[in-house]
């Protein structure tokens, strides 16, 4: 028991030791893309620092495998150059037993991001996202979707309007049961459009079976309301720009997730990004366990062995590809040319079970 606190608490100060070290390379370096990204826009330098400690956090939960493995190199190489790998195997502990102690923090970490980790990445990623459309539309966003339906926001300084959709297509350009509401520079409502159907093109909105009524400009809204087979007004909103106020989905909490993909679903839209994020951030700790088992595969040698530098080199190849082999099966879920369990769950048990037959092949058991 004291061994397996000692190798584990050990390993978790690498895991917080090598977070610095990647925190002191990706901020400076993502803080001259937002400066990038801002060029032109009404911002300073400390807007962009700001926009880069918001994405801070979520870059470092996103690379989080790669973390792991290299701690897990840095504690097995040491180990193994303080002979204590030696001593290990004298008391009569086994490769495996002496791997079990990492693993199983490295699955305690995995659960700790996902209940701890994962709502603050999700509330900073959340902001960064909202201040990016603020600088690039002037609007914090324009869609949500919520048990009611669908929401969307369009306009400038001279007016607003807020439409309300009972469903829409996958794209949102298309909406159906829609109502607009338009409100002038003041906040004022000034008419209301009630459509069977909406469709977006360049610039503006063609509806279908329509319905007006003027709220500012007459004493009786119903009586003056004319209905309209078709007609158009004018939009500001893009295909691009729905598509965008989506977001990405590290920027919902995990335990919210459920809820907001089956309001996806109610509304028209696909939720099956978002339905493989859930189940990616669900097979992470043993995706962290799994980073462990690679790098403990190579390294649990007497550095006297020799071609340390090789092994070495042969486990982050192994890691780096199941981490971007990963990402690859996570593209394939998205885009629906793979089943969402198996493109979540199968990149960490693959890596499991190939990292597991390494070590026993290289040691004696």
């Amino acid at each position: 028991m004291t061994l397996a606190l000692y190798i584990s608490r050990r390993f978790l100060s690498l895991v917080f030791i090598v977070s610095l070290v990647f925190t002191g390379l990706l901020l400076p370096i993502d803080l001259m893309e937002q400066l990038r990204r801002l060029e032109g826009q009404d911002a300073d330098i400390a807007d962009g620092l700001r926009l880069a400690a918001l994405n801070l956090p979520a870059a470092l939960y996103q690379i989080l495998p790669l973390i792991v493995i290299l701690a897990t190199l840095a504690l097995f190489l040491a180990l193994a150059r303080s002979s204590e790998l030696v001593v290990v195997r004298a008391a009569g502990r086994s490769a495996v037993r002496a791997l079990l102690a990492p693993v199983l923090a490295a699955l305690l970490l995995g659960v700790i991001a996902l209940a701890v980790a994962n709502p603050i990445v999700a509330a900073t990623q959340g902001i960064y996202e909202r201040e990016i459309a603020q600088f690039r539309t002037g609007l914090s966003s324009v869609l949500s979707v919520s048990e009611e339906g669908v929401w969307l926001r369009q306009g400038d300084a001279e007016g607003q309007t807020v439409i309300r959709a009972a469903r829409s297509s996958l794209g949102g350009t298309i909406l159906f049961e829609a109502t607009f509401i338009a409100f002038d520079a003041e906040g004022t409502p000034i008419e209301r459009i009630d459509a069977l159907r909406a469709e977006l093109s360049a610039g503006q909105w063609f509806l279908l079976d329509a319905k007006r009524w003027p709220l500012g400009t007459s004493d009786n809204p119903e009586r003056d309301a004319v209905s309209q087979g078709s007609t158009t007004i004018p939009s500001t909103l893009t295909e691009n720009q729905i598509r965008d106020s989506f977001g990405v989905p590290s920027s919902i909490p995990i335990f919210k997730l459920p809820a907001f993909i089956a309001q996806l679903d109610a509304a028209g839209f696909s939720g099956r990004t978002h339905r493989v994020w859930l189940h990616m951030e669900l097979a992470n700790p043993f995706m962290l366990a799994a980073m462990v088992m690679i790098g403990a595969a190579f390294t649990m040698r007497h550095v006297r062995a020799g071609k340390s530098g090789t092994m070495v080199l042969m486990a982050l190849l192994l890691g780096f590809g199941i981490f971007f082999l990963r990402s690859f099966a996570q593209t394939l879920g998205e885009n629906g040319q793979l089943p969402v369990a198996l493109a979540a769950w199968s990149p960490p048990f693959a890596a499991i079970l190939l990292s597991l037959g390494v070590i026993l092949q290289l040691e004696d058991g």
